[in-house]
């Protein structure tokens, strides 16, 4: 009797367990292909300045997008407040361990996309980051962490707060360094060079 009460007890965290398991696994798995992805493309693991700082504060130096973090990073997490968004009203078919892997998925996929050489060149023909040579391994990992934060945050915060954590990032990013998500797409999409102009000081 005593044993089968201690195994009625231990059931539910084992449930535990492999729920958290479950949800944890697949963005490890993400992780790791991604990173033998961006080796294959040749990125570096760290700067090369070799220095072990995990952030750095400007926007275009050689040290930008070679860290674990960056200015940019917040832009990450802000993706993972819209794939939140997005993927919310599949939430009667997809469980939040689905979600979480097709955001991660998402977002490992677009840090690979960005280092190929097609994308580099557009960065550097289209925005500000007139030096940009992609990512290090490090900062795409750094990267892809910012958006599951995001993610993360949206999953707890009200609707009303998501928005505005939304708005306050970009409106800092913008005032700090006349950058933001909303503004790097436009540049790679549609680029301007008023706005060009703008960002540089012109």
């Amino acid at each position: 009797m005593r044993s089968w009460s201690n195994a009625v007890r231990g059931q539910p965290l084992r449930n535990v367990t492999t729920r958290r398991l479950s949800r944890v696994l697949p963005a490890v798995v993400i992780l790791c292909l991604a990173t033998i992805a961006l080796r294959v493309e040749g990125r570096r693991w760290w700067c090369q300045c070799g220095s072990p700082v995990p952030w750095t504060g400007g926007i275009r130096t050689e040290h930008t997008s070679q860290h674990l973090a960056d200015p940019y990073s917040f832009t990450h997490l802000l993706h993972g407040l819209i794939f939140y968004a997005v993927l919310r009203p599949f939430a009667g078919r997809l469980g939040q361990a689905c979600r979480t892997t097709l955001a991660v998925a998402t977002e490992a996929a677009w840090e690979i996309l960005e280092n190929t050489p097609v994308v580099i060149e557009r960065y550097r023909q289209a925005t500000i980051a007139l030096g940009y040579v992609g990512d290090s391994v490090a900062n795409s990992i750094g990267d892809i962490g910012s958006c599951m934060i995001g993610f993360w945050l949206a999953g707890k915060l009200p609707t009303r707060w998501s928005i505005a954590l939304f708005l306050a990032v970009e409106v800092s990013l913008l005032v700090l360094y006349r950058d933001s998500l909303g503004l790097s797409v436009l540049m790679l999409v549609r680029p301007s060079a008023v706005v060009k102009a703008w960002q540089t000081g012109g």
